[in-house]
Parts: structure tokens; sequence; C-alpha cells
């Protein structure tokens, strides 16, 4: 089975990315795991990738799409895979296609976990971090025993720049507007399929097991 995984920062996609790797037997493939990989590897794309990160620069979609394919080539990919954070475009959902046509495969399903973007705000702006450990808590799921203050160390907790509300909107603004084309591209081909984010956990991934069948 191939899965493309869709979803907006703070979703659960890497909650529920785990649970379908278990239960399907398939590898969980996260664009960053794949370049962390190449570059490790010394591939002649990996190296390439890295020149432009080391600049700074967004590695060129070629590129990305080389290295995707590296990955789909391995043998745990031979019964299938799930992308995560790749697509990210529609220029990408397309070179996809051709690149997995000419390996005679196809994506099975395009999953969708949807959550409205007021949820994804409260889910993302609630983390707080312990500057002194490291330990994440969130103010509605998961809260320290003493508010505002490390349940080990007793420091003061902070909230991280990217979590600040600002430019958590404006995060998802970017990805709601890059999104939309990839759902209707998958749409269009009868491969979408949606669930609802909303749900317990455990629910949300009923509801993938249904879908998915």
């Amino acid at each position: 089975m191939n899965i493309i995984l869709i979803g907006l920062p703070g979703a659960g996609k890497g909650t529920q990315a785990e649970k379908i790797s278990e239960k399907y037997n398939i590898p969980h493939i996260s664009t960053g795991d794949m370049f962390r990989l190449a570059i490790k590897n010394e591939t002649d794309l990996g190296k390439e990738a890295k020149a432009f990160m080391d600049k700074g620069e967004l590695v060129p979609d070629e590129v990305t799409v080389g290295i995707v394919q590296e990955r789909l080539q391995e043998e745990d990919c031979n019964h299938g895979f799930l992308l995560d954070g790749f697509p990210r475009t529609l220029a990408q959902a397309e070179e996809l296609q051709v690149l997995l046509s000419n390996m005679n495969r196809h994506v099975d399903y395009a999953l969708h976990i949807d959550v409205p973007k007021d949820q994804l705000i409260e889910r993302l702006t609630g983390r707080r971090i312990c500057p002194t450990c490291g330990a994440t808590y969130h103010d509605l799921f998961n809260p320290p025993k003493v508010e505002g203050h490390c349940d080990r160390e007793n420091a003061e907790l902070i909230q991280r720049e990217d979590d600040q509300e600002e430019t958590v909107k404006k995060r998802l603004s970017v990805n709601l507007k890059q999104t939309k084309p990839i759902l209707d591209f998958y749409e269009e081909r009868g491969t979408l399929v949606t669930v609802d984010g909303v749900q317990e956990i455990d629910k949300v991934f009923e509801d993938i097991q249904k879908k998915l069948g």
C-alpha cells in the first residue's frame, strides 16, 4: 500500500504515521529523514542537497524528487510506503506521479488528517518548554503540576518564538495555500481520503483503518 500523508502542522500526522507504519508494515518516510540519510550516505544528490542547505537555500524540486526516488527504490519499500512531508507543492505532486509511473507504481491513498485552523492555533500556541531540561508541556493536553513551572526543575516555562500566535497564524496560512492544490490534485484522481483529526488519537486511527481497509 502506497500512502501520501497530508496535514497541517499540529494535525497529529507524526502520531498517526507511527501507528499506520506499524499496522500495515510499511516504512514511514519523512522528508527530513530522507535528506539526512542521503547526506549521511554521501550520495551525489545528498551532497547536492547539503550544498543548498549549507547556504540556507531551499533544495530545488529536481534534487528533492531524486532523493525521494532513491529512497523508494530501497528494499523496505517493496510492499509499500508512507510518505510524510512530500509532496509539498502541486509541482512536486505531479513529479511524484511521473516518478511512480516510471516505477510501475501509483499512490493508493492520499490520506488527509483534517483539523480546523482555529483548533490548530490552539494546539500549536499551547506548547511550553523548560529552558533547563527541555521538557515539553501543553497548556491543555499536558499541563505541568504547578502552572507555568517545570515538574522536574521548577524552572519557569517559556514559549518558543515559533509557537507564538502571530507566527503560528502565518505558518498555517502559508501551509493552507500550498496544501489546497495538492488536495484537489488527489481528489481529481479519486485517491483522496479525509479523516477528522479533532477526535481522540485512537478514534482518528480507527477511522483511518476504515478508510484504508
